[in-house]
């Protein structure tokens, strides 16, 4: 009997969220991780010690990998914020497939580069949204497609943590670029806007700001602190739809809102978590009319002991061997970016700003 293939991974950054990439890669039977490369002198040595991982090449950088690893399966680039599109492009250059760790990167600049090398690739790029694979979020969208709500015209989402700054390279904005909005602001976007169809964002009114963040009397390492710890936006997307989106890092309340569907039908009420778990905070409500009465429907919440990134790190491997598509698309994730993107730059020009997009 042949002996099963084994994908031959590589990991680009060795940081905090690489563990989840690897712990889930050594879950798998038919995975070996060949390759590891960090800027940090030692540090992918030190790392893969740790999980007793044996036979891994190191490299200085994402280059000198790819240069020297030409049989890749496929490559997990877990790297900080500014570093996500180099990476990402010389892999795209060099017919490397690539699980890219959210967000996308920092600007909608950066994601469209990325996607034009993508384009001109023979691999794909998947992005690293886990929440997108829990049957509660797989719900939502199936209550949305199914015409409950009717047409969806508006949308309030958000959430985030009354106390929940992390550290590292999150907070300065040489490495993480932003801050709570790429974080966990990325994954609120993208639970209502995969649920509605990832329609085309038009126009954006942001802010953003960091009293918490670099005030010591609520976060320690104040004086690193270079991102924002809160933004919020009002946003037209294609489809005569409005996006009413907030997100925090830390705030004197709980949480800024549930997430809230309107449609023509009816409406869905998603409990907001206080962390970003990857799944709701509890069972939803479905508000619509029968035979002209009012009723609320309670949505149970699915229990489920499915690993999120196990899903994830899946559905990568799968992509690999069927050659694709990527199961979590760049064009989608691109809509995402460029909200986060045109909040920062709204924010900065002090109005609403229009966004525009590559032919």
């Amino acid at each position: 009997m042949a002996e099963k293939k084994k994908f031959k991974i590589g990991i680009i950054g060795t940081g905090w969220i690489a563990e989840s990439h690897t712990e889930a890669y050594l879950r798998c039977d038919d995975v070996e991780i060949v390759a590891a490369a960090d800027l940090i002198p030692g540090k992918a040595e030190a790392f893969m010690k740790r999980y007793g991982v044996e036979g891994v090449h190191f490299y200085k950088d994402h280059k000198e990998l790819i240069d020297n690893e030409p049989d890749l399966d496929g490559v997990s680039i877990c790297t900080y914020n500014t570093q996500h599109a180099g990476p990402a492009i010389y892999c795209m250059e060099h017919n490397i497939p690539v699980l890219l760790e959210k967000p996308f990167c920092v600007t909608q600049e950066e994601a469209e580069a990325v996607i034009e090398a993508e384009k001109k690739s023979e691999a794909f790029i998947t992005h690293g949204f886990q929440p997108r694979f829990d049957p509660n979020m797989q719900m939502i969208k199936k209550i949305v497609e199914s015409g409950a709500l009717g047409k969806v015209y508006y949308i309030q989402t958000g959430g985030g943590r009354r106390r929940g700054i992390p550290g590292s390279t999150f907070i300065e904005k040489s490495t993480g670029g932003i801050g709570a909005l790429g974080d966990i602001g990325c994954y609120s976007l993208d639970m209502v806007l995969n649920a509605i169809g990832y329609p085309k964002p038009l126009t954006v009114s942001g802010y953003a700001s960091d009293y918490f963040g670099k005030n010591p009397k609520y976060f320690g390492d104040a004086k690193r602190f270079s991102v924002d710890d809160f933004a919020a936006a009002f946003v037209r997307l294609e489809g005569d739809i409005i996006l009413d989106f907030r997100i925090s890092w830390a705030m004197h309340a709980d949480t800024p809102g549930d997430t809230i569907i309107f449609g023509t039908e009816g409406a869905l009420r998603i409990p907001s978590t206080n962390c970003w778990n990857g799944s709701i905070g509890g069972p939803m409500t479905l508000y619509h009319d029968i035979a002209g009465m009012q009723f609320d429907t309670v949505i149970p919440e699915i229990k489920s002991n499915v690993n999120l990134w196990d899903r994830k790190i899946r559905s990568f491997l799968n992509a690999i061997e069927k050659g694709g598509p990527a199961p979590i698309p760049s064009s989608q994730i691109l809509y995402n970016q460029a909200i986060i993107d045109g909040i920062n730059r709204s924010n900065e020009c002090g109005h609403e700003i229009e966004l525009k997009f590559a032919d």
